[in-house]
């Protein structure tokens, strides 16, 4: 793969640096032996993998504080991985083994946890909308300062319930950030024939949001457009959009042989744009890493990745009785 010179030198320590590569190569690598798995048939259902995405969520994350919520939709993974979430348990969400986040009953698109204020995970398209509204709401209420990424697409970003949660949040002044993570292709149909305006961080200007477009394959760019977001919301100035543009290297799922784009196309983004080669040029240039400190990053994810599907492979079934569990809750 070619590598993308930088075009300015950033202002970010190599520790910074150093932890967004390993974060973003931790998402590809587990993403990439997750699609093993699916061809092994050891990953059921639906699998929406992150590969070509990376920089939006490690960005985001960056831009973060303890105690910050984040919801997504269907292609979760990566938002877990960067949230903290251990990739053993993830893993073994997959694969629907007792392990997982969700004991096995959720899969891919529907595991939480609590601990690392990651709350799905939803398969419904742009369904996690109005419930990151809510999860911001609430925050609101206690006052403690909180702020909610809800993550959803450029295809979700045409559903009617998105802009009853715009007005929502505008009008009681929600600390919520929107994220649309713009990938091009809504399923297989491509932004241009599906949405009729070509810029949809616009589209909260009816609402009084402010919004902006971010280059999404550059995760310094993302953390910066995210710190300005949280700043936004945490003065108690209401709802941001941020339409982050970035690509996705494989089809929608699994099942999805990607022919209505060329192999032209994700070649040239593969090369010219690619988010990890993009930090790793500048390690490389700022002689903040060699090429063997990469290689020892890349072998030690690769042990950490390897390990999980292993524990994934080792853990048990759940037991039939977990099939009435976690479907009831008493109020307190």
């Amino acid at each position: 793969m070619a590598t993308r010179k930088s075009t300015k030198k950033p202002n970010v320590s190599r520790e910074d640096l150093t932890a967004y590569y390993r974060d973003m190569l931790l998402i590809r690598r587990f993403e990439e032996k997750a699609g093993q798995l699916y061809g092994m048939g050891l990953i059921g259902g639906f699998c929406h993998l992150y590969i070509g995405q990376e920089a939006v969520v490690v960005g985001l994350e960056a831009a973060a504080e303890e105690g910050d919520k984040r919801i997504t939709s269907y292609r979760d993974h990566g938002h877990m991985l960067a949230c903290g979430m251990d990739p053993d348990g993830v893993m073994a969400e997959l694969t629907g083994r007792e392990g997982g986040y969700s004991k096995g009953k959720g899969g891919s698109m529907h595991m939480f946890s609590k601990e690392k204020d990651f709350y799905g995970g939803h398969g419904i398209v742009g369904a996690q909308v109005p419930i990151g509204a809510g999860l911001a709401f609430a925050d609101k209420y206690k006052g403690n300062g909180r702020v909610t990424f809800t993550y959803f697409g450029d295809g979700a970003a045409n559903q009617g319930q998105v802009y009853e949660t715009f007005n929502m949040a505008a009008l009681w002044q929600l600390p919520v950030i929107f994220v649309i993570e713009n990938n091009q292709y809504a399923m297989g149909t491509a932004q241009q024939r599906s949405t009729s305006t070509p810029d949809l961080h616009t589209r909260g200007e009816a609402f009084g949001i402010p919004g902006e477009v971010v280059d999404g394959m550059d995760v310094l760019a993302v953390k910066e457009a995210g710190e300005k977001a949280v700043g936004h919301c945490r003065a108690g100035k209401g709802p941001y959009i941020l339409e982050v543009k970035t690509y996705r290297y494989r089809g929608h799922s699994m099942s999805d042989p990607a022919k209505y784009r060329t192999r032209e196309e994700v070649q040239k983004m593969r090369e010219e744009r690619d988010p990890i080669e993009h930090v790793r040029a500048l390690l490389l240039e700022g002689k903040h890493a060699s090429e063997d400190d990469l290689k020892a990053i890349d072998k030690e994810i690769k042990k950490v990745v390897n390990a999980a599907a292993d524990f994934a492979r080792e853990s048990p079934e759940p037991h039939l009785d977990e099939l009435w569990t976690d479907i009831y809750a008493e109020a307190t």
